[in-house]
């Protein structure tokens, strides 16, 4: 299978360049959820990937790029669908790439440092990318994973994938399960069956790679015949006559969605179609009405039913395929996942075991990941001082120390929990509960206004705010998809997990509480507690300001509890926390830049002047020489009163009399950002926070992790001296200037966090 010359691209993804002549053709994965797709595409790519999103859109789109055969193939995790005539906005994004009426990305030169296209404006005037070229052809291939567990349901989207003519590779994934349940597939007789090649791997198999690439590389593929699923001649007789009254005059899709589109038409309550770019004109919409009363006429004057009869011939098609197949255990037989379901998804108990999985991870964040923390503060620290101790003194050493490393190290210093956090939550999905909590939660969530499906964004939620908020285009409703959008901020992401991480583990004792629970963990865990309620208060709010709605019922895929793909989890893991801290990384040095300078200039006479240091009026201690005015400054290990040189003293070690403070901190006091700290700290006081804490709350708009770094760069200038304090030691010693003393208390604690 070649693409013609013209079509044929370099290709540069993620640093990586293939050599001239090479074949670039495009792989579209395509399956039902829960069937191994995103399994078999890590296996495929590897680490060669990145996530965007499709044009226009909030849907991602999942792309990388593998060697098979001679060529090199742009594969593309498509969204997990059901149908080609889905609702819903995610699903309906695998029929528009496959039917080529959505823009989605092949390989081009020019990419960013971290894998993304640069964006300019291409010749129609449109974003596009600069050496990227967007395509609004159909894939050169379809990958259709079918979970063989499954068969009947997953070959229902596998006869509409034949509609498209396309070609076409069947994987057969999960047969390990299937033999489980009894179900034997035969992948020689579905090829016979069906006209396309098919395979059977389990995806988690380190194999399955390497049976799909040897399949790809050598396989010949033909168009699949259109209609081979033998509908009945009034469908058939429908179907063209909505081709050519309709779809060829009227609309510019490629043949590949003509089938689809009629039968989708003729199915469908609602004949609006949501492959057109712009809306119809009352017009045209008057003849695509009649079009389809038209099509629907025939169906109906053969004593057959318009909404059913199309499922009714595909199913009965897939019978005949899968007969002999199948070998089910008795009705009274249940499987381990009915077992455990029969307690995880029951109405009392399945509630407290969710609670109790939230609980179990928060307080295994807080206790695993504190090593990890502990060394790369460690590692931080000692970076900071060998660079202020090899560096020649200057504006660059204090930038790299005082901002850069400050900055920096304050936050990157919980990668460990975010990572846990991702980590913990990506297992839950792999492993199959993720679904069964949408499900438990779907009768609290009803009256609160939402529906189920929002439990799964809302979780998402718990990582960032930007990803669950995407989550909710598998909400069918868009009231429901309102709400959750609009409640999907208060949700603890783990953007605060930094703040939180730094000010509990400074305020709150590591003591043990019940036994067995960490009073950090608790703490922890009632943050993420408390950030629920208020999510689900302002549903309620926002519930009844919104017209009423008739509650869908929920219907979700429960897939069958398994070990998760230590790989998949692994590598998304390792991607969300890259993305942590390449995005978080590139605020946090700017910010912290902008920030040393503002905390340390205008340079104060006072501070800079060593020869002496104004005390009081007629008071000054000599740095050089002997006291004036007969200021005593202390006395030697004998007891008699001594001074020593300047070259001798740090200037953290003294502080200036009759002020409380260090040169360090009368500098920050009187710097440009200790001036806009003292400008909103009147605001701010009643809530117990000092200036420092409020330059803290101005970062912190950036990003809400920058506090942290703000914090510990305006810290580290005030200690002046290259401290090796820890930031939470210096947060814990912080006192007021004037009253002696602790800027931060427990309830300043917990109110900052709030």
């Amino acid at each position: 299978m070649k693409k013609p010359p013209d079509e044929a691209q370099g290709i540069e993804i993620d640093n990586l360049k293939e050599p001239p002549g090479k074949n670039v053709l495009t792989i579209a994965l395509v399956g039902n959820p829960n069937t191994g797709k995103s399994t078999l595409f890590n296996t495929l790519t590897g680490q060669r990937q990145h996530i965007a999103n499709y044009p226009g859109i909030t849907v991602e789109r999942h792309s990388g790029v593998a060697d098979i055969g001679g060529n090199t193939w742009n594969i593309i995790d498509l969204p997990g669908t059901y149908s080609l005539h889905s609702r819903k906005l995610d699903e309906q994004v695998t029929a528009r790439v496959l039917f080529g009426t959505i823009d989605h990305e092949r390989p081009g030169t020019n990419r960013n440092d971290d894998g993304r296209p640069k964006t300019n404006l291409n010749d129609s005037g449109r974003p596009g990318t600069h050496g990227t070229q967007l395509s609004v052809s159909p894939p050169d291939l379809i990958l259709n994973i079918v979970d063989a567990a499954n068969l009947e349901r997953n070959l229902f989207l596998t006869t509409q994938l034949l509609d498209t003519g396309l070609p076409l590779l069947i994987v057969l994934t999960m047969d390990d399960i299937a033999r489980e349940k009894g179900i034997a597939p035969d992948p020689q007789r579905l090829q016979q069956q069906l006209g396309v090649p098919v395979i059977s791997v389990t995806a988690t198999d380190r194999r399955a790679g390497d049976i799909v690439r040897q399949a790809v590389g050598q396989g010949q593929f033909d168009r699949p015949k259109p209609l081979s699923w033998q509908p009945d001649v009034t469908l058939k007789t429908a179907v063209d006559h909505m081709i050519d009254h309709w779809i060829r005059p009227h609309t510019s899709l490629p043949p590949s969605a003509h089938i689809t589109e009629a039968l989708r038409l003729i199915s469908d309550e609602n004949p609006g179609s949501p492959f057109h770019d712009r809306p119809i004109s009352p017009a045209l919409q008057k003849v695509l009405e009649q079009t389809v009363d038209e099509a629907r006429s025939i169906i109906r004057q053969a004593g057959g039913n318009p909404v059913a009869i199309e499922v009714l011939n595909r199913y009965d098609f897939i019978g005949v395929c899968t007969s002999g197949s199948n070998d089910r255990p008795a009705p009274d037989t249940l499987s381990l996942t009915d077992r455990i379901d029969t307690v995880v998804t029951h109405r009392l108990s399945g509630p407290f075991i969710f609670a109790a999985v939230l609980m179990l991870i928060f307080q295994s964040i807080f206790t695993w990941a504190e090593p990890f923390m502990d060394l790369i503060d460690l590692l931080f620290i000692k970076s900071a001082m060998w660079l202020s101790s090899n560096l020649p003194p200057g504006i660059l050493t204090e930038v790299l120390v005082d901002g850069v490393m400050a900055g920096l190290g304050g936050v990157v210093i919980f990668l460990p929990q975010i990572i846990f956090l991702f980590f913990f939550i990506h297992l839950l999905e792999g492993s199959g509960y993720m679904a069964r909590a949408a499900f438990v939660m779907d009768r609290f969530m009803a009256r609160l206004g939402m529906h189920g499906r929002s439990v799964v964004p809302l979780v998402s939620g718990f990582a960032c705010a930007i990803p669950g908020i995407m989550a909710t285009r598998s909400i069918e409703s868009p009231r429901d998809r309102f709400i959750t959008i609009m409640v999907l901020p208060f949700m603890t992401c783990s953007a605060r997990l930094p703040v939180y991480a730094l000010l509990i583990a400074a305020f709150v004792p590591p003591t043990v509480v019940l036994g067995f629970l960490n009073l950090q963990g608790v703490v922890f865990f009632g943050l993420y507690a408390f950030g629920i309620l208020m999510a689900m208060l302002a549903a309620m709010v926002i519930n009844r300001m919104l017209p009423k709605e008739k509650h869908r019922p929920f219907v979700m895929e429960l897939p069958d509890y398994r070990m998760p793909d230590w790989r998949t989890v692994f590598l998304n893991t390792f991607d969300r926390g890259r993305v942590f801290v390449v995005e978080a990384g590139r605020i946090i040095i700017a910010i912290s830049i902008v920030l040393w300078f503002l905390a340390s200039y205008p340079k104060a006479d006072d501070v800079a002047d060593t020869a002496s240091i104004a005390v009081e009026p007629g008071v000054t201690f000599a740095m050089n020489g002997s006291p004036e005015s007969g200021y005593q400054p202390g006395a030697n290990s004998s007891g008699d009163e001594t001074f020593v040189s300047g070259d001798q003293v740090a200037d953290s070690d003294y502080k200036i009399p009759g002020s409380g403070e260090t040169p360090g901190a009368r500098q920050l006091r009187n710097s440009y950002a200790g001036q806009i700290g003292r400008f909103i700290e009147p605001v701010i006081e009643p809530l117990g926070f000092d200036w420092k804490i409020g330059i803290g709350l101005i970062t912190s708009f950036a990003a809400r992790e920058v506090i942290v770094g703000t914090l510990n760069t305006i810290y580290s200038i005030q200690a002046d001296n290259g401290s090796d304090e820890p930031l939470r030691q210096k947060l814990i010693g912080d006192t007021h200037p004037e009253t002696g003393q602790p800027v931060y208390t427990i309830a300043t604690a917990l109110s900052l966090m709030v």
